[in-house]
């Protein structure tokens, strides 16, 4: 029950806008036919910015025993932060700095902290529920 008071309050005051700029940085790559690899993240990390609560994100293969890509999902996450991932790590900072001025608004701002962190390299992570 604290999970969906968490994500109802979460996407109310301002969780949606994060889902707003994820599927854009989504539906952008998937325009250029070249960004295809990239959208899949994009609307996977989405997906999780809409409702953060209960979930959280983990490296491909730590729950699986799946063997990561390694210098693929690398050169896939630089080329990634280059076209994407800085601006959406800025917008979660903005939010978080601005969420952390008040008591209520810490747990959100932490929230908005890991998906900046995500937001740089999202390309090999799994959203699992916790």
């Amino acid at each position: 029950m604290l999970r969906l008071i968490l994500n109802i309050l979460w996407f109310v005051l301002g969780g949606w806008i994060s889902l707003l700029a994820w599927l854009l940085a989504g539906a952008i790559l998937a325009i250029t036919i070249v960004g295809l690899p990239w959208t899949a993240a994009a609307f996977r990390i989405a997906g999780f910015s809409a409702a953060p609560f209960g979930r959280t994100l983990v490296a491909k293969g730590a729950l699986t025993g799946e063997r990561p890509s390694g210098m693929l999902d690398l050169i896939f996450n630089v080329i990634w932060f280059v076209f994407a991932g800085w601006w959406l790590a800025l917008h979660h900072i903005v939010l978080a700095l601005a969420l952390f001025v008040t008591i209520i608004g810490i747990p959100f701002g932490i929230q908005h902290l890991k998906l900046a962190l995500t937001a740089l390299a999202p390309v090999g992570t799994r959203v699992v529920e916790t």
